[in-house]
C-alpha cells in the first residue's frame, strides 16, 4: 500500500459538477494506492502511520504535531496510478495495481479504520474522475510504503 501524504490548508474534490467532499482548515490530502499484495496489516500499518504522522507545527514551529492533536481533517483520494510501473518504456504498467474489486473493499476498510479515530474523513469517489484541490502548505509532502521501501 502506498500513500502520499500532504498537509493541507483546506481541500475539495469535484466529481462532474458537484463537489463531494470539502474541508477548510489544517488537515491531510492522501493520495492512496492498493496493490495485488495487500492485506489488512498493511492497512493497520498505514492507518497507524497516517494519524500520528507529526508533520504540524507545535507552540514554537517544530514539525512536532499529528492531525488528531490539531484537530485536523483528512481527504483520501484513491489513486490506482501510484502502483505506475515506468522502468521500461514510456507508459505506464499498472500489474502491481489491484483491481477494482480487490481495492474498493480495502480502501474501504482503510477508510473506516481512520474514522474510527478521527471522525473528520471525507473521501472521493471510487474508480471516478476527480479533480482535486487543495492548498499544499508548508509544502509538507511525505511518501509511505506499507512494505517500506523508502
Amino acid at each position: 500500500m502506498r500513500v502520499v501524504v500532504q498537509r493541507s490548508f483546506g481541500a475539495k474534490v469535484r466529481v462532474d459538477d458537484d463537489i463531494v467532499a470539502k474541508f477548510d482548515g489544517l488537515g491531510l490530502v492522501l493520495l492512496v494506492g492498493i496493490s495485488t499484495d495487500d492485506s489488512t496489516k498493511d492497512l493497520e500499518y498505514m492507518v497507524d502511520k497516517v494519524l500520528h504522522l507529526r508533520v504540524f507545527p507545535d507552540e514554537e514551529g517544530k514539525m512536532n504535531q499529528d492531525v488528531l492533536q490539531v484537530g485536523g481533517d483528512v481527504l483520501s483520494i484513491s489513486q490506482f496510478t501510484l502502483y505506475g510501473d515506468v522502468r521500461k518504456g514510456r507508459r505506464p504498467n499498472y500489474m502491481r495495481a489491484a483491481p477494482p474489486d480487490v481495492a474498493k473493499p480495502l480502501y474501504d476498510a482503510f477508510n473506516d479504520g481512520l474514522r474510527a479515530l478521527c471522525p473528520r474523513v471525507h473521501t472521493g469517489r471510487f474508480g471516478a474522475m476527480m479533480q482535486v484541490s487543495f492548498t499544499n502548505d508548508g509544502p509538507v509532502t511525505i511518501l509511505l510504503d506499507s512494505e517500506r521501501s523508502f
